[in-house]
């Protein structure tokens, strides 16, 4: 955008002390910490941030800067055979204004998301008006199973809910293919770009060259599903650093649809009501 600073939500981090998030952080030219958040938010103009929030599911495990918002995990301990025992804490969190959304990890916890064990899920994403975010593509742990995180598998959950605002995140990286095709047909499935990218880039420019076959992979198949407004930046922090991860999205984003990307999206699929 000329002439105005571009405002931009992060749609897609983590903000925990989980192990090992220190060493990544580091590694990303960052520090685990939300004073430093703060100020690199303010450094690269992010404006507010959406926790992928996993972890416990009591409501008082989740407190956070003003600057954030989150989405209740129901990550290991809270899936499949518990799901139901699980359903009186979600909808404390669903309750909450700072909760705008739930987050599934199906590669992880080896179960599809359009199973009927999710059903009440997403009868409260229905009832509460909140996105259901899934995890998609590739996972961190070699014991997840990837025929449970295919992108594709969001097709039939998206059919069998079509009243439910589904979120593909990481764009189901590296099946970007058979994500385009799900988004294409689906129009309550949108995607978030998070995960893309690891570490610190210290010469952008030699990256932005290297990779320039899958840079021109992501513009095309964006651009052949002509639905910026579907598309939502995230960074999948601490994983990346931020200000590399803005160039990197500018890339492959043409500037007209900045605005939509960086923040419109996000402020409206998770209902933040920020002012742009």
């Amino acid at each position: 955008m000329k002439g105005n600073t571009l405002k931009i939500i992060d749609s897609h981090f983590h903000f925990r002390d989980f192990k090992g998030f220190n060493e990544l952080a580091l590694a990303a030219g960052h520090v685990n910490s939300a004073e430093h958040l703060r100020q690199a938010y303010a450094q690269y103009h992010y404006v507010h941030g959406v926790v992928m929030g996993n972890g416990t599911l009591d409501p008082e495990g989740h407190v956070y800067p003003e600057f954030m918002s989150y989405c209740i995990g129901l990550d290991s301990s809270g899936c499949n055979d518990h799901i139901e025992e699980s359903l009186p804490l979600l909808e404390e969190n669903l309750k909450r204004k700072q909760c705008c959304g739930i987050k599934l990890y199906p590669g992880y916890n080896h179960v599809y998301i359009y199973d009927s064990v999710y059903d009440p899920v997403y009868e409260l994403a229905k009832r509460y008006d909140k996105p259901v975010a899934v995890h998609t593509g590739l996972t961190a742990t070699a014991n997840a199973l990837l025929k449970y995180s295919h992108p594709l598998t969001l097709d039939e959950a998206a059919v069998k809910h079509p009243d439910v605002q589904f979120v593909m995140c990481h764009i189901g990286n590296p099946f970007l293919q058979d994500a385009i095709a799900v988004l294409e047909k689906n129009r309550n499935v949108a995607v978030d770009l998070s995960g893309l990218l690891e570490g610190k880039i210290h010469d952008m420019n030699g990256f932005l060259k290297a990779k320039e076959g899958y840079i021109s992979m992501l513009r095309d198949w964006l651009c052949y599903l002509n639905r910026y407004d579907s598309v939502m930046f995230g960074t999948d922090w601490p994983l990346a650093n931020l200000g590399d991860y803005v160039a990197f999205v500018k890339a492959f984003i043409p500037e007209q649809y900045w605005q939509a990307v960086f923040f419109d999206n996000a402020n409206r699929l998770y209902r933040l009501g920020l002012e742009a």
